[in-house]
């Protein structure tokens, strides 16, 4: 009974040749600053341009009195120091669109996931390694770079002598996890913002809507007959000019961030199924 050796406490080595990525991720930062001081000069300096005005306000500084808008763009000058912000939010909203459109395609890689998982499947029945290897390099996506982290490990265990089978597909499942630990953050990064100005710009809408009913309310007030039915209606205009940039960008942000989960969904299936595919292959051809 002493010489026998139990296996069973025997661990795969803890060998990976998954690196982490190094990537900055500063636009998080710097992008919402930004356009949120982009939105106060469109609305300061280009919608509430003097020349927009009637009797315009030149030393006003930085929020000038302009009154009589030329047309329904500089009214919207008037909805308040929160036009501004909403602006921003719109800004905000495009630059993670673009960001994550760019990210996001790079990441789905080239040709069908599908296709490719099953050209993988081909070669690796042939145990033909570097084949599937060269189609990863092919892929050049995330679910092509699992993969090829998973095949790596699946070339190496072949060789390897002192593990089990269960072992060995023990050992190419974590080299898979761990390739997929890496990939999915990359593909999520930033959808925060996305789903949290879906909801603010709502808010920051109806609060300058508010903000507008009572300026409108206050003047009304203060006037009588004929000029305070048209204070009361200027003023419900120009507070619904803030409702109509929160639901703008609200509903810019949803929709965006609705597709972009639907193909990193797709991304994370093509993944799962290349983890199967391998841990699969490995334990019926190599018993």
């Amino acid at each position: 009974m002493a010489d026998l050796k139990s296996t069973a406490g025997t661990q795969p080595k803890a060998t990976t040749s998954v690196k982490a990525k190094k990537s900055s991720n500063i636009i998080s930062f710097i992008a919402p600053v930004l356009c949120v001081l982009v939105g106060y000069y469109i609305w300061r300096y280009v919608i509430g341009a003097d020349d927009n005005f009637t009797q315009p306000d030149p030393a006003g500084g930085f929020w000038p009195n302009q009154i009589g808008p030329k047309g329904n763009f500089a009214r919207m000058y008037e909805g308040g120091i929160i036009v501004p912000i909403l602006i921003g939010c719109v800004l905000i909203v495009i630059t993670f669109v673009i960001e994550r459109a760019l990210t996001i395609f790079k990441a789905t890689g080239k040709g069908s996931n599908a296709e490719f998982v099953r050209k993988v499947q081909y070669y690796l029945a042939d145990k033909k390694i570097d084949q599937a290897v060269a189609e990863c390099d092919k892929q050049k996506g995330s679910v092509g770079n699992v993969m090829k982290a998973g095949l790596r490990k699946y070339k190496e265990m072949i060789s390897e002598t002192e593990l089990t089978t269960e072992q060995k597909v023990a050992a190419i499942q974590k080299e898979v996890e761990e390739a997929t630990a890496l990939e999915l953050p990359m593909l999520q990064r930033n959808l925060v913002f996305l789903s949290t100005l879906a909801n603010v710009s709502t808010l920051l809408g109806l609060l300058g809507t508010v903000m507008g009913m009572i300026r409108a309310f206050a003047n009304l007030g203060e006037s009588g007959g004929g000029e305070a039915a048209r204070e009361l209606s200027r003023g419900i205009a120009e507070a619904l000019y803030n409702t109509a940039l929160g639901i703008s960008s609200a509903a810019l942000a949803i929709i965006t961030y609705n597709i972009f989960t639907t193909k990193i969904d797709g991304i994370t299936f093509g993944i799962d199924e290349s983890g199967f595919t391998l841990t699969q292959s490995f334990a019926s051809l190599y018993k």
